[in-house]
């Protein structure tokens, strides 16, 4: 039980006016209320057309993503996970000292005392601060040392699932500071056994959330060029791997870990072509159709689509989804520059440069024009403006009756 010093008062700006519980994802209609993502979302598709709040009349349903007030949520609530943890616990965790973690380092590479004991103490370094990892990162040899474990080159120090996930750990931690190395990327991923992607893999499989995590970093870390990129994604059961993290119900690290990993190694054509095979397009349109998740999660779902638009059965999978195209011109405002510029490359693609039937009737069914003519009044860079003169002109040929659903008070420049 809590000290009464602790008790835990919950700022009221924090709570959302609907669930009055505190806001994962707060954005705000056009009236300046702001709700938690998720429950506004319910409220709209609902058939409301009010701000819950204040009751008038919404002039339009889009919400922005309130990034400022989000800060403020993370930094209470990492604020209050301290606070708990340290009224929990009767005395404050014991970390090593510098010369403590040296010394681990030592019997690591002298394969003296408990591997296991060693690297924990080398992870709870790692976990105190920012400066003990950039002190790790300067230890010589340790880099080498723990790749060499992934490597099974330890010379009998006794493997294990709990083991290698202490070793992924704390290499992510290591590199996350340390120089950008080629050799030590090449050495992760091409050794001549493919070793370290095996262990890697294993963690990714049978490890916990964390050290799934790290597993993803390390393996985008050593993505280094093409021929490492097909290497990890050569390797039996990764990319499936990275496809149950980004299926993972709630987790978003897990999510964003997965799909950045993917995102690193999706670039070789036949990387796409594996990608496209295994169902990729179906998973991200899921994720997609979905508004609680955060900024990064949505741009790394839009750059890893139009990747794979960039190839016949891609667009054709995109294509005969036309849930996965309105999902697509759902993002193309008020989430962020890139998430913008990704999607109006996507429709773009499918609908200019291709000419996709189904694309263009899909964008059409959801309003698209709409926003394409809004975007174009937006401060978008003059690529994303271009793309979308394309894309009227073609709507302009193809449907001319999509002008006249385009009813507004504004006045507006027609691009033509």
């Amino acid at each position: 039980m809590l000290r009464d010093d602790l008790c835990i008062t919950i700022p009221s700006f924090f709570r959302c006016p609907i669930s009055l519980d505190v806001m994962k994802s707060p954005v705000s209609l056009c009236t300046g209320v702001t709700y938690d993502r998720s429950s506004i979302q319910r409220w709209l598709d609902d058939g409301n057309t009010t701000c819950p709040a204040t009751m008038q009349v919404l002039q339009s349903k889009e919400f922005v993503p309130n990034l400022t007030l989000q800060r403020l949520i993370q930094i209470w609530t990492d604020s209050v996970r301290t606070r708990v943890e340290s009224a929990g616990s009767p005395a404050a965790k014991s970390v090593p000292s510098r010369d403590q973690v040296l010394d681990a380092v030592t019997d690591l590479k002298a394969k003296s005392g408990n591997p296991l004991c060693s690297l924990a103490g080398i992870l709870s370094f790692a976990e105190e601060s920012e400066n003990n990892r950039e002190f790790l990162a300067k230890i010589e040899g340790l880099v080498p040392l723990l790749v060499g474990f992934l490597d099974n080159v330890d010379g009998g120090i006794p493997r294990s699932v709990e083991f290698l996930e202490k070793v992924v750990k704390a290499l992510d931690f290591v590199l996350s500071k340390a120089q950008d190395d080629e050799t030590v990327k090449h050495s992760i991923v091409k050794n001549q056994q493919g070793n370290c992607i095996a262990s890697l893999l294993l963690v990714l499989q049978r490890g916990s959330s964390d050290s799934r995590i790290a597993s993803a970093k390390v393996l985008k870390f050593a993505a280094a060029d093409v021929e490492s990129k097909i290497l990890i994604a050569e390797k039996e059961g990764l990319i499936r791997g990275l496809f149950k993290m980004i299926s993972s119900d709630g987790d978003a690290m897990l999510i964003e870990n997965g799909l950045s990993c993917l995102v690193a190694i999706s670039t070789p054509k036949r990387n796409k072509a594996r990608l496209i095979h295994l169902g990729v397009v179906k998973t991200l349109s899921e994720l997609l159709s979905e508004s609680k998740w955060s900024v990064a999660i949505t741009e790394n779902v839009l750059t890893l689509l139009e990747t794979v638009s960039s190839t016949r059965e891609g667009r054709s999978q995109i294509c005969e989804d036309p849930t996965c195209v309105a999902s697509i011109l759902q993002k193309v405002l008020k989430v962020s520059n890139a998430a913008t510029e990704h999607a109006v490359t996507i429709l773009w693609s499918v609908c200019y440069v291709f000419r996709d039937q189904k694309a263009q009737e899909a964008v059409t069914k959801a309003h698209g024009l709409t926003k394409i003519l809004l975007l174009m009044q937006s401060n978008c860079s003059p690529g994303v403006r271009q793309m979308c003169a394309d894309l009227l002109k073609i709507f302009r040929v193809n449907s001319k009756s999509c002008l006249s659903c385009y009813h507004t008070k504004t006045t507006h420049i027609m691009p033509f």
